[in-house]
Order: C-alpha cells, then sequence, then structure tokens
C-alpha cells in the first residue's frame, strides 16, 4: 500500500550525553503502522560506535548519578511520572498507531508505566535508610554493615508489543539504584519511548544518565551486549536471542535478567462458573492480540464444565469488534507488523495439517480488509503433541484440553517447557491457592485477570528467563551487596 502520510518522519539522530546527535549508521528502517499497512517513520539503524558513545557517556555520568543518593533521583523519578501523565493523550494515540492496540489498552500500558516510576521514586527513598545497616555477627568485638551500590553501566533491551511499559519496568529501577543507562527501543515499535529522552531533557536529567539508540540486533543490540563497559544487561524478548545475550554477558562475567517466552496454562476447575471463567479465559489470551508473553494460551477446562465454557467463549469471541486500534469500541487489533502476522498464520496452517478441532476460527468472521489482522483462534482437545500446544505461539491462538480431576490439570499445566505464569479458576478461592502453590510459574493469579503490580515480582521459571523485574527484587537486579567488617565502634 502506498503511504498518504506527505511527510515521512526520518530518525536518524541517537540520544547520547543528553544532545541529539547524528547517527553513525546509515542503515534506513521503516516505521509501520500496522492498521494502515502504511509508512509512518524511518529510522536509521545505528551502529557499534553509536553504542561506543553511549556507554562511554554514561561510564562518565554513572558516579555522580550514584553519590546525588537515592532521595535525590526519586525527583527524576516523579518527574518521569509526571511528564507521562501530561503526555497523556499523545502516547495514547502513538501506541495505537505504532503497536496497534486499541486506545484503551494502551491506556492501561500507559497508566502500569506511570504507576512504575511512582513506585521506584519511593523505593529510591527507601534505599537510603537501608546504607550503612548494621548485620547481626556473633563475633565479639567485630561489627559488619550493609551497602547497596548500583551494577554500574546497564544496557536495556526492551520489546515491541509494550513499549512503554517493559522501558519502565528496566529503567525506573536502574535509575532508582543509582545505575547509568543504555536503551535501546525495539525497532518495529521505537516512536513511543522517544519520548523518554525529550522528558530527560524537560526534566534536567543529568547527562549520560539515560541515552538513547535506535536500531535492530545487528547494529545496536549485539555490540550493546558485547561491550565491555556494559555491567549488565536486561533483556526481554525471545529464547533464541536471550541466549545469545546470555552467551555475549559470559565473556565478561556480565550480570543479565532475561525474561523470555511463556506457554502460561489456565485452568478452569469443575466448581468454576463458566460464564465468569469464560471472561477471565478472554482477557488472558486476547489482550494485545495474544502478544503477550504471559498469554495463557493452554487452556485446561475440567470436563464437567467444558460444553458451558467452550459455549461461553465461543459468544465472546463472535462478539470481538476487529478494526481501527484508534476508533472508539475496537476490542482487537491487528497484529504488530507483518512479520509476526505470518508467524503465527504458520501455526494456523500447522493446525489444519494436525487436523485440530475448531471452536471458532477465519471462517466464523470476516476480517477487516486492510491491517495485520488474524481472527481470533480457538481450538479444543488438542494434543499434548502439537506443536500448537507446545510452542510459544504469540498471537490470539488458545488451545484447549478437557481435564478429568485436579490432578491431572496440575500435572499438565506443569509439563511444559515454560514457567512464566498462570490462571487457576476455581470457586473455592482456597482451593484455587492450594493449586497455584503447585503451578512451576513465577506470576499466578487466581479468580481474576492478569494483574501485574509494580509491588509484585515479575519474572519466570524454566526456559522462561532469568532473575525478576519490579518490587523490591525488581530493584535488586541493579543493585550489589557489600560488606564493611572491622572491630566495633565503642
Amino acid at each position: 500500500m502506498t503511504s498518504q502520510i506527505e511527510h515521512i518522519p526520518l530518525l536518524n539522530k541517537q540520544f547520547i550525553n543528553s544532545r541529539w546527535v547524528a547517527s553513525a549508521g546509515s542503515r534506513v528502517l521503516d516505521v509501520m503502522n500496522p492498521y494502515s499497512e502504511e509508512r509512518i517513520a524511518q529510522v536509521t539503524a545505528g551502529d557499534a560506535a553509536d553504542v561506543d558513545a553511549a556507554v562511554k557517556a554514561a561510564q562518565q555520568a554513572q558516579p555522580d548519578w550514584q553519590a546525588l543518593g537515592g532521595a535525590a533521583r526519586a525527583v527524576y523519578l516523579d518527574g518521569f511520572a509526571d511528564s507521562l501523565k501530561a503526555r497523556c493523550k499523545e502516547l495514547i494515540t502513538l501506541s495505537a498507531t505504532n503497536n496497534g492496540k486499541p486506545l484503551a489498552e494502551a491506556g492501561i500500558d500507559l497508566d502500569d508505566a506511570i504507576a512504575c516510576y511512582r513506585y521506584y521514586a519511593k523505593q529510591a527513598k527507601a534505599l537510603d535508610a537501608r546504607q550503612g545497616e548494621l548485620v547481626s555477627v556473633e563475633m565479639e568485638g567485630i561489627e559488619a554493615r550493609c551497602y547497596h551500590d548500583p551494577v554500574g553501566v546497564v544496557g536495556l533491551i526492551t520489546p515491541w508489543n509494550f513499549p512503554l511499559v517493559t522501558s519502565a519496568w528496566k529503567l525506573a529501577p536502574a535509575l532508582a539504584a543509582g545505575c547509568s543507562v543504555v536503551l535501546k527501543p525495539s525497532e518495529v515499535t521505537p516512536l513511543p519511548e522517544q519520548v523518554l529522552a525529550e522528558i530527560a531533557l524537560e526534566i534536567a536529567l543529568p547527562a549520560g544518565v539515560l541515552n538513547l539508540l535506535n536500531g535492530d540486533g545487528e547494529g545496536i543490540g549485539a555490540p550493546l551486549t558485547h561491550h565491555p563497559g556494559v555491567d549488565k544487561i536486561s533483556f526481554t524478548g525471545s529464547n533464541r536471542v536471550g541466549e545469545a545475550v546470555m552467551q555475549a554477558a559470559a565473556t565478561r562475567t556480565a550480570s543479565v535478567s532475561l525474561e523470555l517466552g511463556g506457554k502460561s496454562p489456565i485452568l478452569v476447575m469443575d466448581d468454576a462458573d463458566p460464564a465468569q471463567a469464560a471472561d477471565w479465559v478472554m482477557a488472558g489470551i486476547y489482550f494485545n492480540a495474544g502478544q503477550i508473553c504471559s498469554a495463557t494460551s493452554r487452556l485446561l477446562v475440567h470436563k464437567d464444565v467444558a460444553e458451558a465454557l467452550y459455549a461461553a467463549l465461543a459468544e465472546r469471541m463472535d462478539a470481538l469488534t476487529l478494526g481501527d486500534p484508534l476508533a472508539e469500541g475496537t476490542d482487537l487489533g491487528p497484529l504488530t507488523s507483518a512479520r509476526q502476522r505470518d508467524v503465527v498464520q504458520r501455526y494456523l496452517d500447522i493446525a489444519k495439517q494436525e487436523g485440530l478441532a475448531v471452536v471458532r476460527d477465519a471462517q466464523h468472521r470476516t476480517l477487516p480488509t486492510q491491517g495485520y489482522f488474524l481472527a481470533p483462534t480457538l481450538y479444543r482437545d488438542v494434543p499434548v503433541e502439537s506443536r500448537l500446544w507446545q510452542e510459544e505461539i504469540f498471537g490470539p491462538v488458545l488451545c484447549g484440553r478437557s481435564v478429568a480431576s485436579e490432578e491431572e490439570a496440575i500435572k499438565l499445566a506443569n509439563d511444559s517447557a515454560y514457567g512464566l505464569a498462570a490462571t487457576v479458576i476455581s470457586g473455592d478461592p482456597e482451593r484455587a491457592r492450594r493449586i497455584g502453590r503447585q503451578l512451576k510459574a513465577g506470576s499466578i493469579w487466581y479468580n481474576s485477570e492478569q494483574l501485574v503490580l509494580p509491588e509484585t515480582a515479575w519474572g519466570g521459571f524454566k526456559r522462561s528467563g532469568i532473575g525478576r523485574e519490579l518490587g523490591p527484587w525488581g530493584l535488586s537486579a541493579y543493585l550489589e551487596v557489600k560488606h564493611l567488617v572491622g572491630p566495633e565502634e565503642v
């Protein structure tokens, strides 16, 4: 489709040391609107020279940023929250345009990002009180004091599905801890995160504390993960790239935090209300068109309520409005890129080859004539050997299986290479919590939608990653523990 936009913005500069400077790279990447299929911007892909300049700026800035103390750093974190809130309407529209998510979902993302900066402003203040805490020791005449120092320079690599949220989850605790940062947004959705550089200038964040580099994995990601001046990498994305990040960090024993894939289960027990359960199932898989790492894409439903649940899901799926993300009332937007649409389509083709039983798919609705759309899809009685049951699809595709007992549901839920999240639905909250304790996952919801709170940890077991974001654990990920031990003061 030929773009109807007369002036295509070109992001040909990098934000280094609080200045927009010409990129050292020469390749130009297109930024697309996934609904109109139009090019809405272009980005000059940076290269290793940009990374080196940004890391050097961060290294120079980090000692003074650390020396400010947590209370002073908290002022800047609150500044990010205030400025994001002031730009609310602009950023919601921009996220819907660049990412394809409906306005309501973009609004939730922005609210979550703001809450994250507020939370870590408080954590930064509290960090001051923890410095020099006495540690109880049994040796007479000896005292030990504990300090929490920032890791140093950190490289933050964010994904395309939740740009403002995932950058907040990394940037806020890193700044609170006293780290300086080199941030690489996704080249697919780079537009929302450009505002972070604008805000840094607006609130007079010290030069070099935040550096933002546009580009892809080849030009920015790989040089950043290999750079000897980067003390830690925090990455959210695919397992394939996460493994490469680990390998690069291992060559210099650098710290890593990895939030990777998921194939999360949702368990609907025999005492659940099928109508209420259907609402929670829908929210767990079709939010953001299923492009969410914690998507509960494996449905384990007790046989006694299976038919009622499938009927309720079919009714709700038929009622979904697919269309323009900027239009009020749109429930499901397009997938964020043509590439991701094609990835998901290949799984739908596999489902046909495997002969999976369809409850709802593209045969049951008319898709918009433009945009990277796929129909919300539901299969039932999916064999555990199916690739659709085993692999992360990252799209609006739900696979269901009936179970005969609680024990079978737990066993099948845990039978996965991933362990990011899970949901349990039961008429008995105590039973739901008991089942949840037996699931191998980092975040488990019961009788609710996926509530991601700044106070609770985020991260997974097994192949879903290493480390935790959010909560005090997210702050600890950017801190080194130091003990000073010596004669007790008299």
